[in-house]
């Protein structure tokens, strides 16, 4: 079901070049956000163009449902929360508050440096005003998307906030009734049943009730991503997640159900979905491909799970040692890293690359997907190694404040006039001297 890729000694034949760039050696899925640009790029222009006329014509095309509105009726949310089943709501509310006690440790205060007596340097953090989140509504109704967006916005103090997720035939247009229910229980009243490019692009230049905001946030697929990418230069984006991956590095100390049923959670997301055992213990190798077996053959999405383990972005590496394999997961960046060894915690604090690392054989990713108090959006595609997850900080930005009195800028002057002159800049110099 899924491939072994063995790694020990000297590098394999496939992968010669995989000890100075082990990433080379290591699978990854397919993820052409290139191609899509040109599936999105007619859609943003026609948004962009046309506005509601546009996004309710894509919604028609991709959907299949009619729209003479975009935004989710009041009464819809408020329904939402009155029928919403009493243990999912239970969860929703414990989510929110694990997570909003966290993302509140995670504020920053403004610093101000005295550089000299009279001149001061301030970094000011201040709240994006207007945000659009975005929660995948595809495969499955990602009800803690809403937590994991709203949360750290609200506490980051974003004046107004936006959300839209796909609408679905079923519920006669609407998104998900659990997804309009977190909406509920969070306060958000701007919601829109609009999914895929579109959606990007109604949040990038405004679309019927929808005005444009000033940064989108939210994990989605490869047509999502490309409209991100696409409308970049125009407003703020997070990152352009990409398919949901796991690696877990483990030894034979590790559980081998535990570890199969890790692999088979994020599995089941997504066909493209990638998972990666990485251990040095051959009779592991062995245990977790019996438990794959009958672990998966008792699950519900078994096709797509089976799709997503024997894919090419799937694999277990067979590593020399746990050095060698520590270094591969560091390598790898993945979205999440689960670390099922002896002394689990020493080997965590050694990861300068992953979105989230779970240590130990009780902390599961699916916790963190939930009521970690963690946040489940993610870099994604080794963006690890320079990106972060989603937080208080997205939604806020710096802006550095200078108060310099007269005395403080004579005594700066000189070295400000002989930069400006080195650099062919008179004005630049004289908009100094001018003053003094």
């Amino acid at each position: 079901m899924i491939r072994t890729i063995d790694l020990r000694g000297d590098a394999p034949a496939e992968h010669p070049d995989y000890r100075a760039h082990p990433r080379a050696g290591l699978p990854r899925v397919s993820f052409d956000v290139e191609a899509a640009l040109l599936v999105v790029a007619p859609i943003c222009a026609d948004v962009r163009r046309r506005g509601l006329a546009a996004v309710a014509a894509a919604t028609r095309r991709f959907d299949g449902v009619e729209q003479e509105t975009l935004r989710v009726p009041a009464e819809a949310i408020s329904g939402a929360v009155a029928t919403v089943d009493v243990d999912v709501r239970a969860a929703l509310e414990e989510a929110i508050r694990r997570l909003r006690r966290s993302c509140e440790a995670e504020r920053d205060t403004d610093v101000t440096t005295r550089l000299h007596p009279g001149g001061t340097v301030t970094r000011r953090s201040v709240a994006i005003r207007r945000v659009g989140l975005y929660v995948p509504g595809g495969l499955a109704p990602l009800v803690s998307s809403v937590v994991m967006n709203v949360v750290p916005a609200q506490v980051a103090g974003v004046d107004e906030i936006a959300l839209t997720s796909s609408p679905q035939r079923e519920h006669h247009g609407l998104p998900h009734p659990t997804i309009l229910a977190a909406c509920g229980l969070l306060g958000v009243s701007e919601v829109y049943a609009v999914g895929g490019a579109q959606a990007i692009a109604m949040f990038g230049y405004g679309a019927g009730e929808c005005r444009p905001v000033d940064l989108i946030t939210g994990p989605g697929n490869v047509y999502v991503a490309a409209a991100k990418r696409l409308l970049a230069s125009h407003v703020g984006v997070d990152a352009e997640a990409g398919p949901t991956e796991i690696a877990i590095l483990a030894d034979d100390s590790a559980d081998a159900s535990h570890v199969a049923v890790d692999l088979i959670s994020q599995s089941e997301h997504d066909p493209a979905a990638a998972s990666l055992l990485v251990t040095d213990s051959i009779s592991l190798v062995r245990q977790v491909g019996t438990e794959l077996d009958r672990q998966v053959a008792a699950t519900k999405h078994a096709e797509r799970i089976r799709a997503s383990l024997s894919g090419p972005q799937s694999a277990i590496v067979l590593v020399d040692d746990l050095e060698h394999g520590l270094a591969l997961v560091d390598a790898y960046a993945a979205e999440h890293l689960s670390i099922q060894t002896r002394r689990a915690p020493e080997l965590a604090e050694r990861v300068r690359s992953a979105g989230a690392v779970f240590v130990g054989p009780f902390s599961p990713v699916s916790l963190g997907d939930y009521c970690a108090g963690s946040n489940h959006v993610l870099p994604t595609a080794g963006c690890a190694r320079y990106a972060s997850g989603l937080s208080v900080r997205t939604f806020r930005r710096e802006m550095q404040v200078v108060s310099y009195d007269e005395a403080a800028l004579r005594q700066v002057a000189h070295h400000v006039v002989a930069l400006a002159e080195a650099e062919d800049l008179p004005a630049h110099a004289a908009a100094v001297l001018e003053r003094l």
